[in-house]
């Protein structure tokens, strides 16, 4: 139902789908999925779709309700509003909490650059006959060996967490 009103709409507003696609900021594909009945909108795309070709969502998907009476569009305007501003809020604090972790990897990763760079790796002058050092040397040069290989990458993977999570003025 909701692929055929999707089609059936856009065909009469004279849009294509690449046309709707680039209101939409979605790809052509995604639109073709829709028509095809492959994928649906999710909740912020269906919104965003009903106001491009300009119809109500219940439209979209497919109700033929009579109009309500005007304290009935207030509280749906309420009650739609409530529900914007939880996935807005839900938004947000996903993005705060993102950004947060990356931050908090890359200030782990930076402290434990400085501390293996004035720790100057003691493990070098251990008695490697001694078992117990040998294997407590081993076992650091070890960690300092992956910590250096795979701190840098991981280090730009929060440095571009950040910049993408931060928040935007």
């Amino acid at each position: 139902m909701l692929s055929e009103n999707i089609k059936t709409i856009r065909k009469a507003r004279g849009l294509s789908q690449e046309g709707l696609a680039v209101q939409l900021h979605v790809v052509r594909q995604t639109i073709s999925k829709w028509e095809q009945g492959i994928s649906v909108p999710d909740a912020d795309l269906l919104i965003a779709l009903a106001e491009a070709l300009e119809v109500p969502v219940s439209t979209l998907l497919g109700e033929t309700a009579a109009p309500p009476p005007t304290d009935d569009w207030r509280a749906l305007s309420e009650k739609l509003e409530a529900i914007n501003l939880q996935l807005a809020r839900r938004k947000a604090a996903r993005r705060a909490l993102l950004h947060g972790l990356s931050l908090a990897l890359c200030a782990v990763l930076a402290a434990g650059t400085i501390l293996l760079l004035l720790w100057h790796s003691p493990y070098l002058s251990w008695d490697y006959a001694d078992p117990e050092t040998a294997v407590v040397g081993v076992a650091l040069h070890a960690f300092e060996w992956l910590f250096v290989r795979i701190a840098p990458p991981l280090f730009l993977v929060g440095v571009i967490g950040a910049c993408l999570t931060r928040r935007r003025g």
